[in-house]
């Protein structure tokens, strides 16, 4: 991608300041025929409602503004409208379209899952910004998946013929199809409700129409063996769809994918997930999480605690990540499986959307601090600075790079969810009820509170340093209460408002409430004390990563023997990624001597940076800033 091109999309992308991926509880409210039923302590403001200022955050949304611009509407039909016999050109004439490659080439079974993220990341985007640009391209996508819809007849909308269906129904090999077609359940659901696109919602309700009809006359046994098959969060989506239209025939199709033999365990509070594919777990619980949100199902709600708990607890790497090689693996072997192929952000994506679901029931601050680590040390460490390109595994082996994307070859799962991930950062920063408004991540934003008529405007440079402000604005005073989060890694909090310093009663792994009648220009300045700390493996207590506060710190190991930086520009390698080579040199340094009582005395700190150095000579800097080069994220303690 040139240079030029990035800036110019970039700065248009961002530039107007003025709705799924999942429904969250208080989002679009409008919209929603179903409600929530179980009993919600928090609520979720709508993305339109947060602005994103200058930040690392903003800089990563805006390279994702431009690369998912660049990529034109009749590249991202082409599969579908051959699919479906109907070409572009509106003179009567074939118009030659440069096909995509990677998971989009013509020959791969996944082909039109990206078209599917990249409606949900136009929508967000467009919800996060402000900008026509974005409500234009997903606009012109949604009218082309409508054309091509409309070919085929029956409500069937897909880049691949309706027989990679029928084999999934018969048992036979076929890659994953209706996890692509979620893909595309849950894109049309976002434009509908982030870019208000009606014909959105008429194309997928009708894909919901043909689902219920093929699916309806069904065995049990069919429908067994069917549902072995990945099939993504197909299920989330069509309680989303129920949620929307109040359509009891979507919740039936979202129970048809309930799969017996992955959640019946949690139900029963079993931690049986062995070598499971865990990205085709995940999204299985956030029905679930639905199931318990529209109909109060106690069960699900069990279930879904369970796993998440189980998840951090004993299947999570230090920057929140999850999965070797996709797979789950053996805890009690956890330094083992440190290597290469650690960490799918897929994984990441689908447990932070859990966790926001979690969040909204129960205001927990372990999620919050769960959400927060991952964020920062997976998610905004994925994409490349300086090519926009984003990472499918997070590689924890030491000596390891990160491997990137290509424009044009790759368009993995990775990718896609890359596509909305870095267009909604706004999520998880704020949420509200009815007594008050929750402070969760320290990133430079406004948030507007259109009942209470309180726009908050946070500015800070955390991580870099340990101080945040919150400036309030309100036409009239307002009394509500500040839930500023007290981080479990933090130390004692000072807390000034207005410049009188406040006495904090509460412990780490709380929230400090504030209350008062707020008026315009109230500034709350918080300062929460970061340190150094050790996190062990819990097999190995000789293996550890270094953090600072929530940041994940990994040593340089430079450049020696890369060979190359973007692997993939073979379109016929895009599974490369799995087998990947990386080279790591044999004399390559991992062991770290480290005085947990005086950590100061192992890592010295460079004023104004989050720069560490050893006695040794050794620089540690955090995760999400290395790029193109080795690191070591768990080191061997010198004992």
């Amino acid at each position: 991608m040139k240079q030029k091109l990035y800036i110019t999309l970039a700065c248009l992308a961002l530039s107007g300041m003025s709705l799924a991926q999942s429904v969250y509880p208080g989002q679009h409210k409008e919209k929603i025929r179903k409600k929530v039923t179980a009993p919600i302590q928090v609520e979720g403001f709508d993305l339109k409602d947060v602005r994103l200022l200058p930040s690392r955050f903003r800089d990563n949304m805006e390279r994702d503004s431009a690369w998912m611009v660049s990529i034109s509407t009749d590249r991202l039909l082409h599969s579908f409208r051959t699919n479906a016999g109907v070409y572009a050109g509106r003179e009567g004439g074939y118009m030659t379209v440069k096909k995509l490659g990677g998971w989009e080439s013509l020959d791969c079974e996944l082909r039109g899952h990206t078209t599917g993220h990249l409606l949900s990341a136009y929508g967000l985007m467009y919800a996060a910004t402000g900008s026509e640009m974005f409500k234009l391209k997903g606009d012109s996508l949604v009218n082309g998946l409508a054309e091509v819809q409309q070919a085929l007849g029956s409500g069937y909308l897909s880049a691949f013929p309706e027989e990679l269906i029928n084999r999934n129904i018969r048992g036979t090999s076929v890659w994953a199809p209706w996890y692509t077609l979620h893909k595309l359940f849950s894109g049309l659901m976002d434009q509908y409700l982030y870019a208000d696109n009606q014909q959105a919602l008429e194309v997928v309700k009708r894909m919901g129409d043909w689902a219920y009809n093929k699916l309806k006359p069904l065995d049990e046994a069919t429908r067994q063996r069917m549902i072995r098959n990945e099939f993504g969060g197909i299920n989330e989506s069509f309680y989303n769809l129920y949620a929307i239209t109040g359509d009891e025939r979507y919740e039936w199709l979202a129970r048809y994918f309930y799969h017996n033999d992955v959640i019946d365990p949690l139900k029963e509070q079993r931690d049986d997930l062995g070598t499971k594919h865990t990205n085709t777990f995940i999204p299985k619980v956030l029905a679930e999480a639905r199931n318990y949100e529209l109909n109060g199902s106690e069960d699900s709600r069990q279930a879904t605690d369970f796993f998440w708990h189980t998840m951090i607890a004993r299947h999570t790497f230090a920057p929140g990540c999850s999965s070797q090689k996709e797979h789950f693996f053996d805890p009690a072997r956890f330094s083992e499986f440190v290597n290469g192929y650690t960490g799918e952000t897929c994984c990441t994506y689908n447990m932070l959307k859990l966790s926001r679901h979690l969040f909204c029931w129960t205001a927990s601050p372990d999620v919050a601090d769960y959400y927060e680590r991952a964020l920062y040390n997976h998610i905004l460490g994925q994409q490349d600075p300086q090519s926009g390109m984003v990472c499918y595994f997070l590689p924890l082996l030491s000596g390891a790079h990160k491997v990137y994307s290509t424009p044009e070859n790759s368009f993995w799962c990775c990718v896609g969810s890359g596509f909305e991930s870095h267009a909604k950062y706004g999520e998880g920063i704020y949420y509200h009820n009815d007594r008050g408004i929750y402070v969760n991540l320290f990133i430079p934003s406004q948030v507007t509170w259109r009942e209470k008529g309180l726009t908050l405007v946070q500015t800070t440079r955390f991580p870099a340093e340990e101080t945040t402000t919150l400036t309030l604005r309100a036409d009239r005073p307002v009394q509500t209460t500040l839930y500023l989060r007290y981080p479990s890694w933090s130390g004692k909090p000072e807390v000034r408002v207005n410049g009188k310093k406040l006495k904090v009663r509460r412990e780490a792994g709380s929230y400090i409430a504030v209350e008062r009648s707020w008026k315009d220009g109230d500034k709350v300045e918080v300062r929460y004390p970061m340190s150094l700390r050790l996190e062990r493996t819990p097999d190995n207590p000789d293996k550890a990563a270094v953090l600072y506060g929530p940041i994940v710190l990994a040593g340089e190991r430079g450049t020696e023997g890369m060979e190359a930086l973007a692997p993939f520009s073979n379109p016929k390698l895009y599974n490369d990624y799995y087998t990947y080579d990386y080279h790591v040199p044999a004399d390559l340094k991992t062991s770290l001597s480290f005085d947990e009582r005086h950590p100061e005395r192992s890592l010295q700190r460079r004023n104004g940076t989050l720069e560490f150095t050893t006695p040794q000579g050794d620089v540690l800097r955090p995760l999400y800033d290395l790029h193109r080069q080795r690191y070591v994220v768990y080191w061997d303690l010198m004992k």
